[in-house]
């Protein structure tokens, strides 16, 4: 048995899953007629109160387009120093729209409409256009930390104030939907493009959407095809993205539970400097100077456990849908062992 937390990604189709697959009906989606995609499409749209989607193969080029229909070259985005858009996206805002970012210090990821404000470059002409914002949901490298539907208001009232589009790199959505306890539409309604992934909690193994309105999504399709995504009988993907929106979500809540009994355990354990606050399935914490991370990671390795590498002494573990209670019973007491 390999437990592997690397991350919530490496999830495996269900037998379910690859039923769906097998009995998805199929048509060239570059020519707009693949029925399964365009159900997909359609479902999550209404789902969050937009009017289009667009089915992309990765939250990474979901993101790079919302950016780019919602910018000019030469403009500034302004987002928080843990986002992804900064860290894990190899530049692709320079590289594919010719933008910088301003990057904010919130709350473990979260900014609010005051910080936003004061950053907001002044209309000279010596400035770059402050023109978007990209917030995420959760928070990856916060730890999985996730705003209120308040918090998201006030972000939302401030774009609008002040005439900026608002990108939402939802990630993980349904883990923060699941944990504070708002619905999609309630959110979605509050920023002018999201992008959604299937293939991480939802358990799905491939596809992102990409959300907002008709002549957004339009632009968007045009520029998915310019980065090689336009894709044909892309329904067998899509089938499984419909299968978990559709059974997977609710099952998050037990990722979430999983999550917080491990930062139990943690806590007690002799090796670990600090831990972050654990607010859904992702756990990031530090080892002290009893232990290397590399002799911790061998440690794991002997129980087929797979962790990953945040920093010289940081550890980053993330359930999902294939790590179940038999496997926390194992992690939790190779951790009290070590």
């Amino acid at each position: 048995m390999i437990i592997d937390l690397r991350s919530d990604t490496v999830t495996k189709p269900s037998k379910g899953m690859l039923e769906a697959m097998l009995n998805a009906n199929l048509g060239d989606d570059v020519f707009g007629e693949d029925p399964t995609v365009n159900t997909l499409e359609n479902y999550i749209a209404e789902l969050f109160g937009h009017e289009a989607a667009l089915f992309c193969p990765s939250g990474t080029m979901a993101n790079q387009i919302g950016i780019h229909i919602q910018t000019r070259s030469g403009d500034e985005v302004l987002c928080d120093y843990h986002s992804h858009i900064y860290h894990y996206e190899t530049g692709g805002i320079a590289s594919n729209s010719g933008v910088q970012l301003k990057l904010l210090s919130g709350d473990r990821g979260r900014i609010n409409g005051q910080l936003i404000e004061s950053h907001i470059n002044a209309d000279y002409d010596w400035n770059a256009k402050t023109s978007l914002v990209s917030i995420e949901n959760t928070i990856n490298k916060a730890g999985g930390s996730f705003y209120t539907l308040q918090q998201l208001k006030d972000i939302s009232n401030t774009c609008k104030k002040n005439n900026l589009k608002l990108h939402l790199d939802g990630a993980r959505i349904f883990n923060a939907i699941i944990e504070a306890h708002y619905s999609p539409k309630e959110i979605g309604t509050l920023v002018d493009s999201i992008s959604v992934c299937l293939s991480k909690g939802l358990g799905a193994p491939i596809g992102s959407l990409l959300i907002g309105n008709k002549a957004f999504i339009k632009q968007a399709r045009r520029k998915r095809k310019a980065m090689g995504g336009g894709m044909r009988q892309a329904g067998l993907l899509a089938a499984a993205g419909i299968f978990a929106l559709q059974h997977n979500i609710e099952k998050l809540i037990e990722d979430h539970r999983r999550a917080k009994e491990i930062a139990n355990t943690l806590k007690n354990c002799a090796f670990v400097e600090n831990i972050l606050p654990v607010d859904t399935n992702i756990l990031i914490f530090d080892l002290n100077s009893t232990i290397s991370f590399t002799a911790f990671q061998e440690k794991l390795l002997l129980q087929n456990i797979k962790i990953s590498q945040f920093g010289p002494k940081t550890v980053r573990m993330v359930t999902h849908l294939d790590f179940n209670d038999e496997m926390l019973c194992l992690l939790l007491n190779t951790l009290k062992s070590i």
